[in-house]
């Protein structure tokens, strides 16, 4: 008698096990009965399947983080390069996720690496270098126009490392320490020129006024005396003279 309600007992675990489905909050299902979707997306929460007749397929809501290879490239001014890139994507409508695209993480590889070499092979390495917000801006671009019928939001793309070849890596260290000593040079020049110009105008000033030209020429004996003791002759200017002799005459 008990072989009956043992084998009861067993079906309706087996029943239990294949039916109950649960979905974490960033999870949904998408199910289909004898072949055919039902209805819209499921969960989160508690789903109930029919065994053998329904199947559920989960998608993950939250953000992926995909790391695209690296990548050899040819830019436009015929450098050889290689890259690697990371997007960052998560499913907005997981229906078309599982009905529009067999695999969506590894189409939305493919196209990620397909889509890196065909952009940086459109620009100059000078621009990849130093405008790599724009070439991350219109890979987001492209890649998020594609993916949108497979219900995929590509947040943003970020290209990582750029591998040059050595004689490319000294071209362009030479091509750096050229430009600091231009830097160099123009700022010297600036520097000479804003003297000479401070120079000429003070020399107008003392041709304008002799006396200030005798205050200057006393101030240079002070600031000589105090820094060397030893003994100085310098010629006193006859101008100089002809003041104190004038005083006297009166």
């Amino acid at each position: 008698m008990w072989m009956p309600g043992l084998f009861i007992i067993i079906l309706a675990v087996f029943f239990l096990a294949s039916a109950i489905r649960i979905l974490n909050e960033y999870e949904r299902g998408v199910i289909f009965r004898l072949g055919r979707v039902l209805g819209s997306p499921k969960g989160p929460g508690l789903i109930i399947l029919i065994p053998v007749i329904d199947r559920m397929v989960k998608v993950s809501l939250r953000t992926v983080v995909l790391d695209v290879p690296s990548q050899d490239v040819i830019t436009k001014d015929n450098v050889s390069i290689k890259v690697n890139a990371v997007v960052y994507f998560r499913v907005l409508e997981p229906m078309k996720a599982v009905i529009d695209v067999e695999n969506f993480l590894y189409a939305t590889s493919q196209l990620s690496q397909t889509t890196l070499r065909s952009v940086l092979g459109q620009a100059e390495l000078d621009d990849l270098l130093s405008h790599r917000e724009k070439i991350n801006e219109r890979l987001q671009e492209i890649l998020d126009t594609h993916t949108e019928q497979w219900g995929i939001k590509v947040a943003n793309v970020e290209v990582k490392n750029v591998d040059l070849p050595q004689e490319m890596q000294r071209a362009i260290a030479r091509q750096a320490e050229a430009e600091r000593e231009r830097r160099a040079k123009v700022i010297g020049a600036e520097g000479e020129y804003q003297a000479a110009t401070k120079l000429s105008e003070a020399s107008d000033i003392l041709s304008k006024n002799p006396m200030a030209l005798q205050l200057r020429y006393l101030q240079t004996l002070i600031e000589i005396s105090t820094e060397k003791n030893s003994t100085i002759v310098f010629p006193i200017p006859i101008d100089l003279i002809k003041v104190f002799t004038e005083k006297l005459t009166k």
